[in-house]
């Protein structure tokens, strides 16, 4: 199995045909969606077995129902029942732009195994598409020290081997910036190839959990905590001191806004590219 996808849920309503829908669309067939449900009462899981239970390809959605503490306990849990070599964790709600997104991520993993690439310390990523705005959100053209500390890839944007998934779980001890740690690791401990493809790997729908205005201030310290424990006092430093001459909370209340969020996130891509 090439590709596992992976989407938690717990009551997902609507949401959740949606996500299942867009990803057993793919035109690569070499794939499994593991859907770990936490206990869910609300009969998305049933009513989606209902209207597409009995269509082709169907049956590769794996389900499993478990009890988890939370979204990344759920996320450790699946990560157990995957089958594939490369995982992307596709919330409830977040689809693909089109249906060749895991076909044009296997020509690449295919490209890098020709190179010779260590396949079980490697993390593709791609662009995503804010549903919330309306744009596209390019990531860096290359991860460095700087791009860590401000603006990883969207995790729905992220394929990563499962090898890695497995040596780190998500650390439970962060609520809301797990996946941001498990980034962390794999670019500083276990320096994993990470290489950007250029196209959109995901539609984002955002306003989650950790976006909450209530979770800004522990985002906040858990940023801190994880990026002192990957980074040096003076490389903090260096990155602090740019952040505030390059005015980022302004830049940040640009990203977000619905009417400056296109020509923030159109500048940036010019920008990377």
């Amino acid at each position: 199995m090439k590709f596992s996808i992976i989407t938690v849920a717990l009551d997902p309503g609507e949401k959740l045909a949606a996500t299942l829908d867009s990803a057993l669309g793919q035109t690569c067939r070499d794939m499994e969606v593991v859907l770990k449900d936490g206990g869910s009462r609300d009969g998305a899981l049933e009513r989606w077995r209902r209207d597409r239970g009995s269509e082709p390809g169907a049956e590769r959605v794996r389900v499993f129902v478990e009890k988890d503490a939370g979204i990344y306990d759920a996320m450790n849990q699946a990560v157990g029942h995957a089958a594939g070599e490369f995982l992307l964790f596709l919330n409830c709600g977040d689809v693909f732009p089109d249906e060749r997104v895991l076909e044009r991520t296997l020509e690449v993993l295919e490209e890098e195994r020709r190179a010779g690439t260590d396949m079980d310390r490697l993390v593709l990523y791609g662009d995503t598409y804010g549903l919330k705005n309306g744009v596209t959100i390019a990531s860096a053209s290359a991860i460095t020290g700087f791009t860590c500390y401000r603006n990883i890839p969207c995790h729905q944007a992220c394929f990563y081997s499962a090898a890695l998934c497995r040596e780190k779980p998500y650390d439970l001890q962060y609520r809301i910036r797990a996946d941001y740690d498990h980034f962390l690791w794999c670019f500083y401990g276990a320096g994993a190839k990470m290489r950007h493809m250029e196209f959109l790997v995901a539609a984002y729908e955002g306003g989650g959990y950790s976006e909450s205005r209530e979770n800004r201030e522990r985002d906040r310290q858990e940023h801190r905590r994880i990026t002192e424990c990957y980074m040096g006092k003076g490389e903090l430093m260096k990155y602090r001191v740019f952040m505030a001459c390059t005015l980022a909370p302004l830049r940040t209340a640009m990203a977000e806004s619905k009417t400056f969020s296109g020509l923030y996130h159109w500048l940036k891509t010019k920008i990377y590219k």
